[in-house]
């Protein structure tokens, strides 16, 4: 790892003579977004924040920033807001019937609730929930071991569909962290450096960086990357801006993609379009994975992806290896997880890279490295309890990976009480039941409204806190703290960044404050005393001390350069190598045949996919849900006004041939039906979808409806994630079809 800074950079802390304050800074959450760590500048007068500016000296975002930050001030002093530590009669849940209480008063309750749990259920007994990309995820996992003790914490989206799944076959194929495109992140001059070389194509599958900055990943960075001559090569079922700007789009049916990515494989094979030299020196099982994807012939693929033979060969010769051309990388998203053949998909794409010698070499797909935030770490849990965690038994991939329970069986648990009775949920900074990262959301608020004691952390009444909480903490924005971000939780090429504290709102704490009081009060071995000894401690995995990062604010982060696995920094033995059992990319996967799963990919139709003969009658469309916005990361922002008034409604993308079919105009309320469920959005009527799919809003509720059961903010009324199926997954628990689901539409 080498970290650089820019020598001249302004202060973190200066005044201006007016006596305004100017604080420099990195964004993280709340207000949402992935741990991107876009650099800011906060004006405070007084106390208070008067103005946003993005900081033009942050090494990436060079004082861009997008609406969400941009409206920080709006969030901050939201009149809805919670500033202080409120309770509720357990009797009087889904009622607004809160008293304020002090941080003593809320401390006292939940420690005495959650000892009298513990010695009645047992630790295993209370369960944490986070959600996607926040800050909460960085403390959440040791909230759960450290600070409560129990082995059960869950990410509830069914089939862990979110990052899981990549994350797996990365893993399985090389034994390192995630991969990423090379886009220079972590170079001191970055797209500029001397370094860096000019990927010729970057390959964009399932993903919309620009409005996401999904997984640490900075959006725009892809633009400076086209700006510069990079082509896009994109595979997504909808048109969106980057896709008008590719050199190639293939807008395949949803959930087919584990079949496109095959026939690619099959294209570089048989047209010799490999790395001979790099699969002899560093790939185990080649000649098994050649002889598998002579099934998979681009003929077949497109009859399976509903697209032209020919776009599958074009696709396929650009990105063979090509001595004397410039390398391509490789971009994927939350649409290759959503989806039961999503661990195969993603083996293929990794092999795609590996076989054409473009895997950690500049311009190509960097190699990740062991995360310097090692978030499961000092759990000071016995092995018999560890292994209580719910349904690391059926799937044994957990453990080995992402050390939660399985959402899927969380869900049953909570429902049946077996393996065990489940009496306490810990919401940390996650919106459940509002359609972000949960299917069947009824079910889950059905359940959950059974246990005898809930606490939750969150910055605005949402949902959730509505009709489940019996406490809520409220929690501080990124302005409001210190703390740190990296790109990838570090194992990325990027930022390493300080979250400076400018400003104070009421008696709010931060996610790893509100780690370190709790762990103080509920464990007497806790051995944290504060937030800035727990900032020293983690800034000793990059070699520089908190106090540094703060006042220099960012420093841009290598992960240790190119060709990693030639110089022995992927393995944790020090060998050359790959963090596998050969030191290869296992094309053939040892672990996965260890697991008894199939070692090489294949592709299998998804359920729902392989039923849309019988379902076409009733059901002719197929629905695919969880597009971006601008305006909103997931659930939050729905009341910020500025927000709200780019995308003031949950909307249904519907192409103007089938609008016409079923006499909808652009604006018409429709209902979007399913064997599942209903729910009602308003259409938008345009031809960036394929006729025969509709496009829904995700994570929609109305913060101006109201509040109590069974209202709830609305939040039934556009809540798509009732339209997914419980369960329906993949052999290792990975991936459900929020991508692809039968459904018809009609006018409300």
């Amino acid at each position: 790892m080498s970290l650089t800074w820019n020598e001249e950079c302004s202060p973190m802390r200066q005044t201006l003579e007016d006596g305004t304050e100017v604080v420099r800074t990195c964004a993280w959450s709340p207000p949402g977004c992935h741990a991107v760590g876009c650099g800011i500048r906060l004006f405070v007068k007084d106390g208070e924040l008067v103005k946003v500016e993005g900081d033009p000296e942050h090494p990436l975002t060079r004082g861009r920033l997008c609406p969400r930050c941009l409206a920080l001030k709006e969030y901050v002093y939201h009149p809805d807001r919670l500033i202080y530590p409120m309770k509720r009669d357990r009797t009087k849940r889904g009622q607004n019937a809160w008293e304020r209480c002090t941080w003593d008063e809320a401390t006292e309750l939940i420690v005495k609730k959650t000892a009298e749990i513990k010695e009645t259920w047992g630790a295993e007994s209370i369960i944490v929930y986070s959600g996607t990309g926040r800050e909460a995820v960085r403390y959440a996992f040791a909230l759960t071991s450290q600070a409560i003790g129990s082995p059960n914490h869950c990410y509830a989206q069914s089939g862990w569909s979110c990052m899981g799944p990549r994350q797996t076959a990365m893993t399985m194929l090389l034994g390192s962290a995630y991969l990423e495109y090379d886009y220079g992140g972590g170079l001191p001059k970055t797209w500029d450096d001397s370094a860096f070389v000019l990927p010729e194509y970057v390959l964009l599958w399932g993903k919309e960086p620009l409005k996401s900055n999904p997984d640490g990943l900075w959006g725009h960075a892809l633009i400076e990357l086209m700006k510069r001559g990079t082509k896009l090569l994109v595979v997504d079922p909808r048109r969106n801006w980057l896709t008008t700007r590719s050199d190639q789009h293939l807008q395949i049916r949803p959930n087919t993609d584990g079949a496109l990515a095959l026939a690619l494989l099959h294209i570089v094979i048989t047209e010799g379009l490999v790395d001979e030299e790099f699969v002899e020196k560093w790939c185990y099982g080649y000649e098994e994975l050649k002889g598998r994807v002579q099934q998979y012939t681009p003929a077949w693929a497109a009859e399976k992806c509903g697209i032209a033979e020919d776009e599958i060969w074009a696709l396929g010769r650009k990105l063979g290896y090509n001595k004397d051309g410039r390398p391509w990388g490789l971009c994927i998203g939350v649409a290759t997880d959503q989806n039961p053949n999503g661990c195969q998909l993603v083996q293929s794409l990794v092999s795609l890279a590996a076989i054409t010698g473009y895997l950690d070499v500049p311009g190509g797909t960097v190699v990740g490295v062991p995360m310097q935030f090692d978030m499961n770490s000092d759990s000071p849990l016995p092995a018999d309890l560890v292994n209580k965690c719910i349904g690391w038994k059926e799937y044994p991939i957990l453990p080995v990976l992402l050390n939660t329970t399985h959402p899927d069986l969380t869900l049953e648990a909570l429902e049946t009480g077996k393996p065990y009775p489940i009496k306490m949920a810990w919401f940390d900074s996650t919106n459940l039941l509002s359609p972000t990262c949960s299917a069947q959301p009824k079910r889950w608020h059905d359940a959950l409204r059974r246990m005898e004691f809930v606490v939750a952390k969150e910055a605005f009444m949402t949902p959730t806190v509505m009709a489940l909480a019996d406490v809520v903490l409220p929690i501080s924005t990124w302005a409001e703290h210190d703390g740190v971000v990296m790109t990838n939780q570090g194992c990325q090429m990027g930022i390493v960044g300080a979250l400076n504290k400018a400003i104070e709102v009421g008696e709010c704490k931060s996610d790893l404050e509100a780690f370190i009081h709790f762990g103080k009060a509920l464990n007497p071995n806790f051995k944290w005393e504060t937030a800035q000894q727990y900032l020293d401690h983690d800034m000793e995995g990059v070699g520089v001390t908190w106090d540094d990062l703060s006042e220099k604010v960012v420093y841009t982060n290598d992960i240790g350069g190119y060709h990693k696995h030639e110089r022995g920094l992927i393995r944790g033995d020090g060998e050359v190598g790959f963090g596998t059992a050969t030191g290869r990319v296992e094309l053939w996967s040892l672990g996965y045949q260890n697991l008894g799963e199939d070692p090489l990919p294949y592709y299998e139709d998804t359920r729902l996919v392989a039923q849309r003969p019988e379902l076409a009658g009733e059901y002719p469309l197929t629905l695919t849900t969880g597009a971006r916005y601008f305006a909103s990361f997931h659930s939050e922002h729905r009341q910020i006004p500025s927000l709200r008034q780019l995308t003031p409604d949950p909307l249904v993308e519907i192409h103007p041939d089938t609008a016409a079919t079923l006499g909808i105009k652009d604006g018409d309320e429709v209902v979007i039906e399913n064997p599942w469920g209903s729910i009602k959005q308003i259409a938008r009527v345009i031809p960036t979808v394929r006729p025969d799919l509709v496009s829904a809003a995700h994570g929609w509720w109305f913060p101006e409806k109201d509040a109590e059961e069974p209202s709830l903010f609305g939040v039934w009324e556009a809540n798509v994630n009732q339209l997914i199926p419980h369960k329906e997954i993949g052999k290792m628990g990975f991936g459900a079809p929020y991508k692809c689901l039968p459904c018809k539409v009609y006018k409300a």
